[in-house]
Parts: C-alpha cells; sequence; structure tokens
C-alpha cells in the first residue's frame, strides 16, 4: 500500500475529514481546500462536530490524484505543470473553466480574482490596504529615484509590505487570501498620484487610474480599465507565473513569491511589452502612417509591437473584448485608427493578429498615460493569478519544481586552475 492509498472504505458511508485526509494523503486543511475549490463535497451531520464527505467522490479524487502526479513533467521538451487555474485552447482561454472574456465582461476585477482564489463568487467585494502597509510602502517608493519603473516601485513596495506584517510566514489557505486582499490595494497606494483631488476609495481600477493618467475619467474608459485588469489575471504558466510557482515550492511567503513574479515580469518579452506598442502608435500617429514606421521595424530586424502571440493562432482573445470597449471610449478613435492600420499594413508582411499588448498601448495612448502605463496594469492585475498559483502550489509537494542540470562542460576529473 502506498503513502497515497489506504484500505477500501465502503461506498455508501461518510468519511471524516481524518479519514478523507489519509485516502487522499493530504493533510486536513488540503481537504478543505479541495472543497472550497469545488473537487469535493461536504456535509454536516446533525449532532456531528465536523464535516463528512462522500466515500466514492473521495476515492475517484484520490484515483485522479494517482493518474495526474503533482510534479513537473516534459511535454514536448517543455515543463509541463498540472493546474486547474487556466485552460488555453486555441484562441479562448478558461478560468477554472469558465470562459475568461465573458467573466472579465460581467464582473470587476475584485470579483475575479476572489472567485479564482476561492471558487466563491462574491459581488461588490472590494479590496482595502491597511494604513500601516500603505505608509511603509508609500515610504519605501517615495526614496526611489526619479527614474524608476513601475516594476521597480511595485516590487519594492511588495517587499517593504512584507516587513509590516510580522506573520507572512503562516501559509495556510485563509492567512495567505489574507495577504492578496491586502497586498493588491496596498501596491495600487503606494503608486504617486497623479490627480490632486484623487480619492483611494472605490473599484481598484479607479483607484489605479490616479496613477496613470492625471486626466478625469469617463465611465468608458474606467470599464476598459476594469475589463484589462480581468483579462489579465492570469494567463497559464507565463515565465513570471512559473517564477512564482517555483518560489513557492520552496515555500516562500505569499509577498516572497509575488516579488519573483515582478522581478521576471520587468522583461520586454513580457509585461513591458505593452510600452513597446505604445511608442510604436505614436510614432504612427505623429506620421499619420503606419507603413513607413512598419518599415522602419523591419528594416532594423525588429519584430511589431503588439502583433502575434505564440499560444494564440488567431487573434488573442484579450484584444479581442478590449477592442470592442475602446470603440466607446471619448477619444480613443485616432488610437485604434492607428491600431488598426498597423495590423493591415503588416498582414501585408506576415499574417500575424493584434495582441492584447496593442489593444492595452490603444487605452494608454488614449487616455495620456506614460509608455509604462500598460506595464502597471499588467504587474497589478497578474499580483491576483500569482496568488492563486502560490495557493495551488502550497498544496503541493515541496520542492517538487526543482529540475535536475544536464551537465554539458569539461569532463572531471580536471586539473585545478593556475
Amino acid at each position: 500500500m502506498t503513502d497515497h492509498e489506504a484500505a477500501p472504505t465502503h461506498p455508501d458511508r461518510r468519511l471524516s475529514t481524518k479519514e478523507a485526509a489519509e485516502l487522499l494523503g493530504v493533510k486536513p486543511e488540503t481537504v478543505y481546500a479541495y472543497v472550497s475549490r469545488g473537487q469535493l463535497s461536504s456535509r454536516r451531520e446533525p449532532g456531528g462536530r465536523g464535516s463528512t464527505f462522500d466515500a466514492k467522490e473521495v476515492a475517484a479524487l484520490a484515483r485522479r490524484n494517482r493518474r495526474e502526479p503533482s510534479g513537473g513533467s516534459t511535454i514536448g521538451g517543455e515543463l509541463s505543470v498540472r493546474t486547474r487555474i487556466t485552460l488555453i485552447d486555441k484562441d479562448r482561454y478558461f478560468f477554472r473553466g469558465v470562459d475568461a472574456t465573458e467573466l472579465a465582461a460581467r464582473h470587476s476585477y475584485e470579483e475575479i480574482a476572489e472567485w479564482l482564489w476561492t471558487g466563491r463568487l462574491r459581488p461588490g467585494i472590494t479590496f482595502t490596504a491597511p494604513d500601516p502597509s500603505v505608509a511603509v510602502a508609500r515610504r519605501a517608493v517615495d526614496a526611489l529615484p526619479e527614474h524608476s519603473g513601475p516594476t521597480d516601485r511595485l516590487r519594492v513596495a511588495t517587499i517593504a509590505a512584507a516587513t509590516a506584517e510580522p506573520l507572512r510566514f503562516d501559509l495556510s489557505e485563509d492567512a495567505v487570501l489574507g495577504t492578496a486582499r491586502t497586498l493588491i490595494p496596498t501596491l495600487v497606494a503606494a503608486l504617486p498620484p497623479l490627480r490632486r483631488d484623487h480619492r483611494d476609495e472605490g473599484p481598484l481600477a479607479g483607484r489605479l487610474w490616479g496613477r496613470l493618467t492625471g486626466r478625469a475619467p469617463d465611465a468608458a474608459s474606467l470599464r476598459v480599465l476594469d475589463t484589462a485588469l480581468g483579462l489579465l489575471i492570469d494567463h497559464d504558466l507565463a515565465a513570471s507565473t512559473l517564477a512564482v510557482r517555483v518560489a513557492a515550492s520552496a515555500r516562500a511567503h505569499a509577498y516572497a513569491a509575488v516579488s519573483a513574479g515582478l522581478g521576471v515580469l520587468e522583461g520586454p518579452l513580457h509585461g513591458a511589452a505593452s510600452g513597446l506598442a505604445h511608442r510604436l502608435l505614436l510614432d504612427v500617429l505623429d506620421q499619420g502612417d503606419a507603413a513607413p514606421v512598419v518599415a522602419d521595424e523591419l528594416r532594423a530586424g525588429r519584430r511589431i509591437p503588439g502583433l502575434g502571440h505564440r499560444l494564440y493562432p488567431g487573434e488573442d482573445p484579450r484584444a479581442r473584448a478590449l477592442f470592442a470597449l475602446l470603440e466607446e471610449v471619448p477619444g480613443a478613435a485616432p488610437a485604434l485608427a492607428a491600431a488598426h492600420d498597423v495590423v493591415a499594413t503588416s498582414a501585408r508582411h506576415t499574417p500575424l493578429h493584434a495582441n492584447v499588448d496593442l489593444a492595452l498601448a490603444v487605452l494608454t495612448v488614449a487616455s495620456g498615460m506614460p509608455a509604462s502605463a500598460g506595464e502597471t496594469v499588467f504587474a497589478v492585475a497578474r499580483t491576483a493569478g500569482w496568488i492563486a498559483h502560490a495557493l495551488e502550489e502550497y498544496q503541493e509537494r515541496p520542492l517538487r519544481m526543482r529540475p535536475s542540470g544536464r551537465y554539458v562542460g569539461a569532463r572531471p576529473p580536471q586539473p585545478l586552475p593556475r
């Protein structure tokens, strides 16, 4: 009998939490995590002290877990990690089996984040930052040089907020969820506001807006920003998300795991990509035609920013959703036309479709935001997804994300260097 197998049970009897945990080969807390994510159902018996579980349902989950080993594997030469968070399939993607674009169209960023973490929808939920965390994060961010980028500020704010939380090493699900609900608004509050009349209240998108542009928001623009945050919450095992899972596998606390994600996000092939698309659109608007701008990019041997995605053979569904909303934004028509011109012009050279970076660039250009604004939106949004992956990884075997190196250097023994 293996560690993950228990003696057979009568299929009609109810199991206690301890019995269910033994059959599944997990801790009792993990059994409740399965319940919160909809993988198990529980029932409290009349007069009973704890929850009980259907023996057949527990046995079926145990069989599934044995068929799907918790460690990473390789498929087609790439690392493959079991996850129940995001599925990307052709030109669509799904959060826990639900179409992500439909979810973002109907629910706020905070509602989607809460549902992704717990499997429960809480209409109208907003995240509130505790004053001590905001104070220490703002002091840390204010001490940075003026030329610091958005990811620099968010990474420093994350580390500073961690120092204000002495219980950050508690990796129980409730503790990590508490961290998530306060860290994200703390990161937003730590960024310097660009409007004197800005107030930190209401949905997160409104609070973030005043830190991206000095312009007053309109309802259509706020809707685009909130939808963008929801669409960008997660995208399977992107490079930054993998870094988060590696940190969580080593049982780093949630702040440290988010910091690991922010460190990877800053690369030009990841979170900073929208800034390149922003500058491209400004050049197109300045010249009045995409052709010479696209020609300059091709002549320099560069990829056209905002086009193509290795996971989508057609148009990025996130871009499609945002472009539709941008049609309703006052003053967005010139930037939107420039983006469509870039796509049409580039199609003569190679059949690439718009990705989310181009759609995000339309929002930032039309709203008078700096080129780095898209990176800020991306980082704030993705923090919720990183927390979801950290929560999932904490339920797995520790240090499973430790691959073995394939040594290709000089064979020993070699002489000592002189």
